[in-house]
């Protein structure tokens, strides 16, 4: 199932399964990949993504949904209140005469009552009453808001919420391929004269670069890394800086090649450095040295025996043979 669905992601992004070999020999093809555990670590981030969405999703229905229903028992409260303040109103001045004698009573017991009180009051504190904020103030401020909504908004917002929900899990297993192939695409290609690396699923990049520039390599793994036996190798070719990864600008990126959370990080560096050393030792070297070397007339004396001169002119042809073939490969990678 996730392999046909793998595929037709692939084919909806235009990606190529697997990358060209680069300049060498076949037989000295070798391919790396990232570490499983760097698998492990990408779907453990993806699945935190996800659920922290999912717990945002519920929380939301939660306060609408108690929103609403508060809303609608304020509206019939306030509702009953002012039925029955208009059913009264006709008898209001009788109520007042009876509230003034009632007040009138209740005003001379309380004054009894205060006189009991007073002693009493000086021994208890007297504890002032604390505003309601936190989750009640939360709550109050959208049921005020739910009141003076007209009545068709909670429709519509019933409609996102839904509407969000269905975005939700549709993009669950397209984001899940993504995540995946973002780990099977990466490849890590090194050949005896090159190499090939290319990452990415949305955005593809694929560098390669080759022993002839090859100037520097080194092995670099952070704190998450080393606790999961993960780590980085870096190359870099002629036109890069020298400072530390962490400070080299954007313009560096084309001089430099990352083996990115690879298990087998070692091993990686030792090829390399091998083969780059083979490649160097089999005479041809930089071509640009090559170039230089051949351009450059080699001392003569003043008076020279011919076997001395025969052997210059075919040094000299030598060089420009090597030059040229050196070129050839080149232009040929």
């Amino acid at each position: 199932m996730y392999n046909r669905y793998s595929a037709l992601v692939l084919r909806w992004l235009k990606v190529p399964p697997e990358p060209h070999p680069p300049f060498g020999d076949p037989a000295s093809l070798r391919v790396f990949r990232a570490g499983k555990n760097y698998y492990r670590l990408r779907m453990f981030g993806w699945g935190v993504a996800e659920l922290a969405a999912f717990a945002g999703i519920v929380f939301w229905a939660f306060v609408f949904i108690s929103a609403e229903e508060t809303a609608r028992i304020e509206k019939q409260r306030r509702a009953a209140s002012t039925q029955v303040v208009a059913d009264h109103r006709a008898s209001l001045a009788e109520q007042a005469k009876e509230a003034a004698a009632s007040l009138k009573a209740a005003a001379e017991a309380e004054l009894q009552a205060q006189d009991q009180a007073t002693a009493k009051a000086a021994k208890k504190p007297v504890r002032k009453r604390g505003r309601i904020d936190g989750w009640d103030g939360f709550m109050r401020v959208f049921v005020e808001l739910a009141i003076r909504m007209p009545p068709w908004a909670f429709p519509l917002i019933w409609a996102l919420k839904i509407l969000g929900l269905a975005a939700y899990l549709l993009q669950l297993p397209l984001t899940y391929a993504v995540r995946r192939l973002d780990y099977e695409m990466r490849w890590y290609v090194v050949t005896d004269r090159s190499l090939r690396i290319r990452t990415g699923v949305w955005s593809v990049q694929e560098s390669t670069m080759s022993f002839a520039n090859l100037q520097q390599v080194e092995v670099s793994q952070g704190p998450l890394q080393r606790l999961l036996g993960l780590a980085d190798v870096t190359v870099q070719s002629a036109g890069g800086s020298d400072g530390p990864p962490g400070k080299r600008g954007e313009e560096d990126s084309l001089h430099t090649g990352h083996f990115h959370a690879v298990e087998n990080a070692q091993e990686i560096r030792d090829l390399i450095q091998h083969r780059l050393r083979r490649f160097r030792e089999s005479g041809l070297g930089d071509p640009e040295e090559v170039r230089r070397a051949a351009a450059m007339p080699a001392p003569v004396s003043m008076v020279q025996p011919a076997a001395e001169t025969n052997d210059a002119d075919v040094l000299a042809a030598a060089r420009e043979l090597a030059a040229e073939a050196k070129a050839l490969r080149v232009a040929l990678g």
